[in-house]
């Protein structure tokens, strides 16, 4: 009988334990990655810590892990990326498809051997997430196909004023992907300065001319 007592209040002790200890205030796991973050990273040549700070959105959608947002909420993150967008100084979109090409297939630029952000040209680096041309045949699967995309979409001629929301909707994509996908992982070209207006219009081309490899 003192036997099974004992082994009650031994019970009843752990039972008491483990409750307290589920009281505890369980560690702010986001302060903490935060934290270690900061601590292991440093400012190296064009690398900045600053990286590390999320604008509104990526900070959002991180908190989201993954969930879907709400439709309002993705609405008006979307609305508050159109509002960043610029389009082309001089009212032209196409450059040169063959540039464009040789863009997508560089995956340099933004890291801390870089001797400056001024005189170091970055790439586009499309073909790690997209299929673009035919003759490419190493590439990503992040995002979809791009093969055939003006085509696909009737743009005959990029200059036409029937193809003016095709053309301008694939601006404001590779300037800020956030403006029509709350939570694009797509890199903001134009809005991160990650590339230049020209640079811009070489990947258009490359997109919509009926003479790019993209088209054929």
């Amino acid at each position: 009988m003192k036997t099974t007592t004992r082994i009650a209040i031994g019970s009843l002790a752990l039972a008491a334990l483990a409750g307290c200890a589920s009281m505890a205030p369980h560690p702010d796991y986001d302060a903490l990655m935060a934290a270690m973050l900061k601590s292991s990273f440093r400012d190296q040549g064009i690398a900045k810590v600053d990286r590390l700070q999320q604008d509104a959105s990526n900070a959002e959608c991180s908190a989201s892990q993954g969930r879907p947002l709400s439709e309002a909420r993705a609405k008006a993150i979307e609305a508050e990326n159109l509002k960043t967008v610029k389009m082309p100084s001089d009212g032209k979109y196409i450059g040169d498809w063959k540039v464009g090409e040789l863009l997508a297939q560089n995956g340099r630029g933004m890291t801390w051997t870089d001797a400056s952000a001024a005189t170091s040209a970055n790439g586009g680096n499309c073909y790690n997430c997209h299929q673009i041309s035919k003759q490419e045949i190493s590439y990503g699967t992040i995002g979809p196909s791009l093969y055939n995309y003006g085509k696909l979409r009737g743009v005959a001629d990029p200059a036409d004023p029937a193809s003016k929301a095709i053309v301008e909707y694939t601006w404001g994509k590779l300037y800020n992907a956030k403006a029509y996908n709350a939570c694009s992982g797509m890199p903001r070209f134009g809005h991160a300065g990650m590339l230049d207006e020209t640079q811009l219009k070489n990947l258009m081309a490359l997109l919509l001319d009926p003479k790019s490899p993209v088209n054929q």
